[in-house]
């Protein structure tokens, strides 16, 4: 029977960070949002990671998925992973990792990043709280574009690639305080089939960071090296299908 996927994107873009790599793989594929992008109105000061696997789970019950699920998720998408293992016992038969935040038990998504990269998180969110603001990771105009060519890591975008991932479709305000939530590894499998898609030139989570993080995943897992930066479902769409069709075979052939 074929496997469908569930693809779960990360921070500060949207389910269309999909789009290049949904279409080239078979079967049902579900790409769901996250509250507070897009057409899902939430407020980012206040939402946490427990009302994202919520509203996953509950979308994922609507699409009525009948095969058995290969789940993605990428950066920091990774941080609803133990909550949706939960929340979907025994669907999920393989977890797949791009670059994705693990943290240790009872951890959070700050343990994550550089250490400069979440000290600036904590700064601007303290003084925000302080002051009665609203502060989010994308809170006004996008970046220079020209400056982003380069932030993923990896070969420099092109001009194709860059004006993709900089629609606003993708680009979107997100909530830093997702960041600050406890996660729990609790109540999972350890034994399930696990693979890590390790970007090898990845600026937004280097090598070292995702060796780190390897290390408290509580799954024996199979890590997959690609020299390349933080966004390889856009960069290299087809190298990342394979990967998946060949998980779902596996699945159908064990």
């Amino acid at each position: 029977m074929p496997a469908s996927f569930v693809l779960i994107h990360g921070g500060s873009t949207s389910h269309h960070y999909w789009d290049r790599l949904a279409p080239r793989l078979p079967g049902a594929v579900l790409a769901p949002d996250t509250p507070g992008r897009l057409d899902r109105p939430a407020d980012l000061m206040t939402l946490t990671v427990e009302d994202c696997v919520d509203s996953l789970l509950a979308d994922i019950a609507a699409a009525e998925l009948e095969h058995d699920l290969v789940l993605m998720v990428h950066s920091s998408g990774g941080l609803v992973a133990p909550g949706l293992l939960r929340g979907l016992p025994a669907r999920v038969r393989h977890l797949v990792y791009s670059s994705a935040s693990v943290p240790a038990e009872g951890g959070c998504g700050l343990d994550c990043m550089r250490p400069r990269h979440a000290d600036g998180i904590r700064a601007q969110f303290d003084w925000a709280r302080e002051n009665g603001k609203s502060v989010t990771t994308l809170d006004g105009p996008a970046p220079d574009p020209e400056k982003a060519r380069t932030q993923y890591g990896g070969d420099p975008l092109d001009d194709e690639t860059l004006e993709f991932a900089m629609d606003p479709k993708r680009r979107v305000p997100d909530s830093f305080n997702v960041y600050f939530q406890t996660i729990t590894w609790q109540g999972i499998d350890p034994a399930l089939p696990t693979t890590y898609l390790s970007n090898l030139r990845d600026r937004a989570v280097p090598l070292a960071l995702q060796r780190e993080m390897l290390g408290r995943l509580p799954f024996a897992t199979r890590v997959i090296a690609i020299d390349g930066g933080h966004v390889p479902s856009v960069t290299a769409p087809d190298f990342v299908a394979t990967l998946l069709i060949g998980i779902a075979a596996e699945l159908a052939n064990p």
